[in-house]
């Protein structure tokens, strides 16, 4: 497995991050231990989870996820010890107690309470990154920043992290974060693959220019990049539920993609994977197997797609280019 820094901090995460979203809705308990426990044989130090994961579905309930890395974390083995872990704040967790401040949303008050609240499921102390999982318009920085350092004073947290931030947010954020001495900001985690390109326009340059780690989310686009619109898509599966029928011109995109598979000799999903952990300035994709046979995406921190595979892949899906030259030729 390789490894590499967290952005501009001295922490080491492998550069595949395992992604937990469908522990406990479409994943039972006893098959998400085998994936953590296949995930950290590999050299995979680094999990990713969420406070209100396990709450999609009729059948979900917000905590689900993280009571479940609370139990096979419990097994003991070193299992705590070994694993970079991050949970988010931000979500409505649909607890009465929480009153009007249950809906999405940032504030001291919820930080604590729903920090709190996280670290008694997953039956630990303390957690190497929080993230912010979304931005807050409400709450100005100062008070922000001051609840989640007040959690790192206490050791319980050790550093803060955004998702699905605006790249002019994240500049806000770094800049009170400057002018107090914080060190703000360490990691972004934002959706980025081959059929979504956006960030390369100004979110990922901007991580790039503030020293910020990014950790990519939804590497294959729902699904669709593992091959998934070659076949009925079952009920439970994300691409079907969020884009249902394919438009026409990705379903070319897709296809072109495959037949580019195939002559490689490697499978969809694990190309598309490599392609991300080529790009400059990424520091882990986020997978998240919902099987253990999902977990052959491990391969994809060893392949290193050629100059032409490259090539390629940027004539299916074309990049945009960074800002100010992309917005003169838009």
């Amino acid at each position: 497995m390789q490894y590499t820094y967290l952005g501009r901090t001295g922490m080491k995460v492998s550069r595949l991050c395992l992604g937990t979203m469908n522990f406990g809705m479409n994943t039972d308990e006893k098959e998400a231990f085998r994936i953590m426990d296949m995930a950290l044989d590999a050299g995979i130090n680094f999990f990713d989870t969420a406070n209100m994961y396990g709450s999609l579905g009729d059948k979900g309930r917000a905590g689900w996820t993280e009571e479940i890395i609370g139990r096979w974390f419990r097994q003991g083995g070193g299992r705590r010890e070994k694993v970079v872990l991050a949970t988010k704040v931000f979500a409505d967790m649909h607890d009465p107690d929480d009153g009007p401040n249950g809906g999405e949303g940032l504030s001291a008050y919820k930080i604590r309470r729903h920090l709190e609240a996280s670290l008694k499921r997953l039956g630990t102390d303390h957690v190497e990154i929080c993230y912010m999982h979304g931005y807050e318009p409400h709450a100005p920085w100062e008070e922000l920043f001051s609840a989640f350092h007040n959690f790192a004073r206490q050791g319980k947290v050790d550093y803060l992290g955004c998702d699905n931030f605006a790249a002019r947010q994240i500049c806000s954020a770094q800049e009170y974060a400057r002018k107090t001495n914080q060190l703000g900001i360490v990691v972004s985690e934002h959706r980025y693959n081959l059929l979504s390109r956006l960030p390369e326009i100004e979110l990922n340059p901007v991580c790039k220019e503030q020293g910020i780690g990014i950790v990519v989310w939804s590497p294959l686009q729902m699904g669709l990049l593992s091959g998934s619109y070659k076949k009925e898509l079952m009920p439970d599966q994300r691409s079907k539920k969020f884009y249902g029928k394919i438009e026409e011109s990705k379903l070319e995109q897709l296809k072109e993609f495959t037949a580019l598979c195939n002559e490689t000799g490697e499978k969809e999903a694990i190309v598309a994977t490599a392609w991300i952990l080529q790009r400059e300035g990424i520091t882990a994709v986020n997978i998240g197997p919902r099987t253990v046979s999902h977990m052959d995406l491990l391969q994809a921190a060893e392949l290193k797609p050629s100059q032409e595979i490259l090539r390629r892949l940027d004539e299916i899906f074309p990049g945009y280019g960074e800002a100010p030259f992309i917005y003169s030729i838009l």
